[in-house]
């Protein structure tokens, strides 16, 4: 039981940091969701909207914050 409160603690604090380098990121200015290689298609009856460039950024990071926190518990 307590690894499973140390994992949902550690998640909790992963997603604020995440939502923490958003809101930070659109403060500066910095197009997080409109990055070039964002697919975006308007239509008269619709949009489809794809951020593959945003999904590839934010799985690089939640790959090096995991393994760092990872690397962190091991010790």
């Amino acid at each position: 039981m307590e690894s499973l409160a140390r994992t949902l603690m550690i998640g909790g604090v992963v997603l604020f940091l995440i939502g923490g380098g958003i809101f930070l990121a659109s403060k500066f200015g910095i197009p997080f969701g409109r990055l070039p290689g964002d697919i975006r298609i308007e239509g008269e009856n619709g949009s489809f909207y794809f951020p593959v460039t945003s999904s590839i950024l934010v799985s690089v990071i939640l790959t090096i914050v995991l393994n760092l926190i990872s690397s962190f518990l091991k010790k």
